[in-house]
């Protein structure tokens, strides 16, 4: 695949490469393109969760598929499995989508659950869609990083930075279109096999 950007920006240094940006990954059209067929084919669902003494909805709308049975051929999970490869390779078997549909759609500062993925793999993501600020941040604590994810880039951490770092998506006041990430991981085989047919449910927290 002809990338367009084959250096990425270090945000994070580690030994298992950190977290790695690439700002124009995929083509502004190929990027168009994608994010149309995931809007309208993919299977968003309203997720909820129990906070404090009440049961809300996650802000934002979730679809998830497993990458060792076919998925539906409208979606265009292939080419975006190539693309992350080819940045970042790892055996993928899983992919998780958050949908954003406007600034009051989030995900809280967080860490990947550690016992749902493999050791020594990376989580990589696409996004699509408008752009939207990430915050990356030391868990022992300092200053976040904040990188506007634009459409069409990748982003990739390692296993250990789950360890050191954290990151979210905030709220924001500002006018924003509706943005998509698309995240590649490697599950353990116990937990893919708990899946129901190509759709399960993402680890409680997860979102990009």
């Amino acid at each position: 695949m002809d990338l367009f950007a084959s250096e990425p920006l270090r945000l994070v240094e580690d030994a298992e490469g950190g977290i790695r940006y690439w700002p124009g990954a995929v083509p502004p059209d190929q990027a168009h393109a994608w994010f149309a067929l995931l809007r309208e084919h993919a299977r968003w669902e309203t997720h909820r969760r129990p906070m404090y003494d009440r049961v809300v909805d996650v802000p934002r709308l979730l679809a998830s598929y497993r990458l060792d049975e076919p998925w539906p051929a409208e979606l265009p999970l292939g080419g975006l499995l190539e693309t992350v490869r080819a940045l970042a390779p790892a055996p993928y078997n899983a992919v998780g989508m958050n949908l954003y549909r406007d600034g009051r759609d989030s995900v809280a500062m967080h860490h990947d659950k550690l016992h749902t993925l493999i050791p020594g793999q990376p989580i990589t993501l696409v996004s699509l869609g408008a752009p939207r600020r990430m915050n990356i941040r030391a868990r022992a604590g300092g200053r976040a990083i904040g990188v506007d994810l634009e459409p069409g880039s990748v982003l990739s951490m390692s296993h250990a930075s789950q360890l050191t770092h954290e990151h979210g998506i905030p709220k924001t006041a500002r006018a924003v279109g509706e943005r998509m990430s698309v995240v590649f991981r490697v599950r353990p085989a116990r937990q893919v096999a708990q899946g129901h047919g190509p759709y399960w449910q993402p680890a409680a927290g997860e979102g990009r």
